[in-house]
C-alpha cells in the first residue's frame, strides 16, 4: 500500500510540474495589451476564468494535498520495525564463579550519618589555607 501511494504522489507532482509548466503565464499577454489593441481587461487573465489546464492543475493539487495527508498519517501510526540487530539483542546475564572474587578484599562499609558528620569534622580539623593563598607542596 505504501509503495502505491508513493507511485501516485510522484504521478501526481510530475503532473502538476507539467501542467503548470503548460499554461500561459498571467503577465504573458501585457506586453500585448500595452502594445498595441487588447484593451485593459487581457492584461492579467485569460479569456476563460478556468480552462481545460487550470481545472486539471486543480484537480491533481487536491490529489495531491489528500495522498501527502494520507502518507503522513500511515508513517505517523505504523509499527516501526527497523530490523535492527540490536532491537533483538538482550545481553546475556554474567555469572562469576566464586573462586574469582578473592576472599582477603574486605566488604564495603555503609555509610551512616555518623560516619559523614565524623568525616566532616575531621577536614573540619585540619588547617586549610586561604582561598586565597595557593597550597604549599
Amino acid at each position: 500500500m505504501d509503495i502505491i501511494l508513493l507511485v501516485l504522489h510522484v504521478f501526481l507532482s510530475l503532473g502538476i510540474i507539467t501542467l503548470v509548466l503548460l499554461q500561459k503565464g498571467a503577465g504573458a499577454s501585457a506586453g500585448a495589451a500595452f502594445g498595441g489593441g487588447g484593451g485593459a481587461g487581457s492584461v492579467f487573465g485569460a479569456t476563460g476564468s478556468s480552462n481545460f489546464l487550470s481545472k486539471t492543475t486543480a484537480i491533481f493539487a487536491v490529489g495531491f494535498f489528500v495522498n501527502s495527508l494520507v502518507l503522513a498519517y500511515m508513517a505517523a501510526h505504523r509499527d516501526i520495525d527497523s530490523g535492527s540487530v540490536l532491537d533483538s539483542f538482550t545481553p546475556p546475564a554474567i555469572e562469576v564463579p566464586a573462586e574469582a572474587i578473592p576472599s582477603d578484599v574486605p566488604a564495603p562499609e555503609a555509610s551512616t550519618e555518623a560516619g559523614v558528620e565524623s568525616d566532616a569534622a575531621a577536614v573540619a580539623d585540619e588547617e586549610l589555607p586561604p582561598a586565597d593563598v595557593p597550597a604549599a607542596e
